[in-house]
């Protein structure tokens, strides 16, 4: 059994300014549960994630990615000694790789080749990466010119799916979002002419239309060469837009083509850390990569196995040289692991594969919606525990924050909305309105309900 020794601190960094992060919040508990002194890096105050026992300090993010050297210098100097460094967005798991040099001796961070975080999070560069190394992608064109705009639509299809290729350059309050479903050429080229103020290239995907058994996903931790730490595969049961938005249930489904395609992209890259990957079935039954995130997924602690251990606690076991030897094949009900975390404090939920994680916040919306989850596949491994991302009978307070300000948000929408039809606003009117009031945008598929698009315009995220 491998012994946790928790000596180093941690360090969770994330420049989206989402109050309702709840991958923020697992990883503060995983590791906090361990006994590590967490720390966090988010927006003033730290939100609902602010409130858990298990965060040691709350430290003030960076006004923008400009000033995130010396935020974390400063944050390193108050905490006196090396820590961790996890990103829990895609921006922050970019901009910590490109200034990785300056801080060494600070932090302890993976090991990335030049420049792979964000050229897998760059949605039009990841379209080639697959191509060049045979990993199956939604047939997909980058258009150069209006012309190419409308010859690209026809081939592939209406509806197709828009996207920006760096969805965290956009600008707020522009009403450009990330990812859009465009039901005209037309529409394709306006999106086209915004490039410029987009910042980068527009891409345009076929659309592979959503199911009750369509949407997968891959969670993994790898050390230096993309050897598996942990990994495990997953289905979305539930989502928030329903069928097009984030991960409301998910259940732990060992399935062998997802897992293949996961490992072969992770050791051919070379990557150390963690990513998610997002997968689409098409109509023909083959798995589909929709989506690269070079940091852990919200819905992380799904993939948790019998020991307790998941992705954020393989990777802190990694860089403070807690893992000697890399398990060889699969261990039965825990995927593939390194080792086993001894206990420590309070005893986990069951892990392992049929293992269910439920987003309150989320299923509750798509309950009311009348969605309802899939039947398990038959044959699969039975269930093997569930965890909810907010409430915890070790750690209360959280969840009630989160409850207090959700529904304070959603009332505050309420009147918003009643206020603009006793004016007679006209309901298109209110929907422009209030997409230039709300200034946050969505930067990737963990953003919070308010920036959310409508489902029709949601695409494939979680």
């Amino acid at each position: 059994m491998h012994v946790f020794t928790p000596q180093v601190p941690a360090v969770l960094l994330r420049l989206d300014r989402n109050p309702f992060h709840h991958g923020t919040l697992g990883a503060v508990r995983s590791l906090g549960r361990r006994g590590v002194e967490v720390h966090a890096v988010v927006e003033a105050g730290g939100g609902p994630v602010g409130r858990s026992r298990y965060l040691h300090a709350v430290h003030a993010g960076p006004s923008g990615p400009a000033g995130l050297l010396d935020c974390l210098t400063g944050v390193s100097e108050r905490i006196g000694r090396p820590a961790v460094l996890v990103a829990m967005d895609d921006l922050s798991a970019i901009e910590v790789s490109r200034m990785a040099a300056r801080l060494e001796g600070r932090f302890r961070i993976p090991h990335q080749p030049d420049g792979l975080p964000e050229r897998v999070a760059d949605k039009a560069e990841l379209a080639g990466l697959c191509h060049r190394l045979g990993v199956p992608h939604p047939e997909t064109a980058v258009p150069g010119s209006a012309a190419e705009v409308t010859e690209a639509v026809w081939r592939l299809g209406l509806p197709v799916v828009a996207k920006w290729s760096r969805p965290w350059l956009l600008p707020p309050g522009g009403g450009l979002r990330s990812t859009t479903l465009v039901h005209s050429a037309a529409r394709a080229r306006e999106l086209y002419g915004r490039s410029a103020e987009a910042g980068s290239r527009l891409l345009l995907q076929r659309f592979l239309p959503a199911g009750p058994d369509t949407d997968w996903f891959f969670h993994g931790c790898f050390t230096r060469g993309g050897r598996p730490l942990l990994t495990g595969s997953g289905r979305k049961e539930l989502s928030w837009p329903v069928r097009t938005g984030l991960t409301a249930v998910g259940r732990w489904l060992p399935d062998p083509a997802v897992e293949e395609a996961g490992l072969r992209l992770a050791e051919q890259l070379g990557y150390q850390g963690i990513l998610d990957l997002d997968f689409r079935r098409d109509e023909h039954g083959r798995f589909r990569l929709v989506d690269f995130n070079p940091r852990p997924g919200a819905q992380f602690r799904l993939f948790t196995a019998a020991s307790g251990l998941d992705v954020v606690q393989a990777l802190y076991l990694d860089l403070t040289g807690q893992v000697g030897q890399v398990g060889q094949g699969r261990q039965a009900g825990q995927g593939r692991q390194a080792g086993q975390a001894g206990q420590e404090g309070r005893t986990e939920h069951r892990g392992g594969p049929g293992r269910v994680f439920v987003v309150e916040n989320y299923a509750l919306l798509a309950a009311l919606r009348g969605a309802r989850p899939p039947a398990r596949p038959p044959g699969r491994e039975p269930g093997r525990g569930t965890e909810t991302a907010w409430f915890a009978s070790d750690d209360p307070a959280p969840c009630v924050a989160m409850g207090a300000a959700f529904l304070g948000r959603g009332a505050r929408k309420g009147a918003y909305g009643l206020w603009n039809a006793l004016r007679g606003v006209p309901a298109r009117g209110r929907r422009t309105a209030r997409a230039v009031v709300r200034a946050p945008r969505q930067r990737d598929g963990d953003g919070d309900l308010a920036d959310l698009p409508s489902p029709e315009d949601l695409v494939a995220r979680r």
